[in-house]
């Protein structure tokens, strides 16, 4: 674990029947949850390990509308103004602290993407500030390089990921949702064309709606049901260091590291855009419609064959009886190993940047399973094909930052309440109608 997580007590009577069940207990499931027993809904979450335990809390932090793809911007800015009052709102520590974020570079490519980005973000009311090579080095003192320039977001921020999931999780029990851990959902109670229930490990439980926020998982569980979900599911790195005087004070990105302050003094720390790509059963099964991502992205990617995933984790093979053990018990929390070269890169670049933090020492590393879409935007939408499944999955590695957006967006589907942003964008049906699928914009 990268951390640890805080403890949610599990729900006392497990239920049998609700309004609506929701897979999965990372940021976007829980957030899911939260608001929809904010409407007044009947809602139990089922998580097949621990809350946030896997990518929800082996993520940056990062909570961001800076350099997002267009089409996820105003869910972006939506997620940011949730961050800012769930405090107060659930009188839960996420550990949210409105900082700013800072990109420098020495790059003039990059400079010039963010002006344009920044052109385009005005549209939304969204304010970045582009910085002359003098206003970078301003604002990371002590660093040693000379930079070109930079771009700075004042309004954005980060939260613990430790904190966040598990806060909104319990956030929501006060509001009567129900929480179950180590409680897979095997499969879905389909009647008369619709869903009608779900089949877990502790017996079924009878709804009318299903939200389906399973992560890297979330394919697998979706082609039991004969729906074709495109998820491509990179491995990425991530680091600890031990507390130290933080020399650093908001969340940076450079083309040699990124770091973000943590509450106890210490950083979490990675390489931007850099990644394994474990090849098994399912990336190969997508492959054709990542093939063009895959090309643009190659430099950063470290590929590998994976024989282990072919018979386990979420890009296995095969089907199972929903009365019987699934996949989702026989891996209760994924952990990928880390890139220990890339361990070792990231804290060499980071101490030759900032002489100050010389003596700084990585005390823990971990791998998370990015769960991503040909277009690198996230499915949150209804399923036609299956009245009553939604599925919210894809995140691209945006999801710790635009969850409480997504939970949001989420439950006014499921409740087909007026949605909070247009979510043509994310439609499931845009990978199967024809859509011209776009390339991932700004990331």
């Amino acid at each position: 674990m990268p951390a640890p997580i805080r403890f949610v007590q599990d729900s006392h009577l497990f239920p049998d029947a609700v309004d609506v069940v929701v897979i999965g207990g990372g940021i976007a499931g829980v957030a899911t949850a939260y608001e929809l027993a904010r409407k007044g809904v009947s809602v139990v979450l089922l998580e097949k390990g621990l809350i946030g335990a896997e990518q929800s809390s082996r993520n940056w932090g990062w909570c961001r509308q800076q350099n997002r793809d267009e089409r996820e911007l105003p869910l972006s800015i939506h997620a940011l103004q949730r961050w800012k009052v769930l405090k107060e709102e659930t009188g839960e520590e996420l550990g949210f602290r409105n900082t700013g974020l800072l990109y420098a570079t020495k790059q003039q490519a990059e400079i010039d993407a963010w002006t344009t980005w920044g052109e385009m973000a005005k549209n939304y009311g969204m304010h970045s500030e582009i910085l002359t090579a003098a206003r970078a080095k301003t604002l990371t003192t002590g660093s040693t390089s000379d930079w070109l320039g930079g771009v700075y977001s004042p309004t954005d921020g980060h939260a613990e990921p430790s904190l966040a999931a598990p806060g909104l999780a319990i956030a929501a029990q006060k509001l009567g949702a129900q929480v179950f851990q180590q409680c897979a959902v095997r499969g879905l109670d389909v009647s008369a064309g619709r869903v009608s229930g779900v089949w877990t490990e502790r017996g079924l439980i009878r709804t009318s709606s299903v939200v389906c926020a399973g992560g890297a998982w979330s394919s697998m569980f979706c082609r039991r049901h004969g729906i074709d979900l495109p998820l491509g599911n990179v491995v990425g790195t991530a680091m600890r260091t031990a507390p130290i005087q933080q020399v650093i004070k908001i969340p940076l990105y450079t083309e040699s590291f990124a770091c973000r302050p943590q509450l106890d003094g210490s950083y979490t720390l990675s390489i931007s855009g850099r990644g394994r790509l474990d090849i098994g059963p399912q990336g190969l099964r997508y492959a054709k419609k990542f093939y063009p991502t895959f090309l643009a992205r190659r430099k950063n990617l470290h590929v590998h064959f994976s024989p282990g995933a072919f018979f386990e984790g979420p890009e296995a093979l095969g089907k199972w009886q929903f009365d019987a053990r699934s996949p989702f018990e026989q891996m209760r929390i994924l952990d990928p190993e880390p890139d220990h070269a890339m361990v070792q890169e990231g804290i060499d670049a980071m101490r030759r940047e900032y002489p100050e933090l010389g003596a700084v020492k990585v005390v823990q590393s971990w791998g998370g399973m990015i769960d991503s879409t040909p277009d690198a935007v996230p499915v949150i939408s209804e399923v036609e094909k299956l009245p009553g499944l939604f599925i919210s999955a894809g995140y691209s590695g945006h999801g710790f930052g635009i969850g409480p957006g997504a939970g949001s967006l989420m439950s006014d589907l499921v409740t087909a309440s007026t949605p909070v942003v247009d979510p043509t964008p994310f439609r499931y049906s845009r990978f199967s109608d024809g859509s011209d699928i776009k390339k991932p914009g700004m990331m």
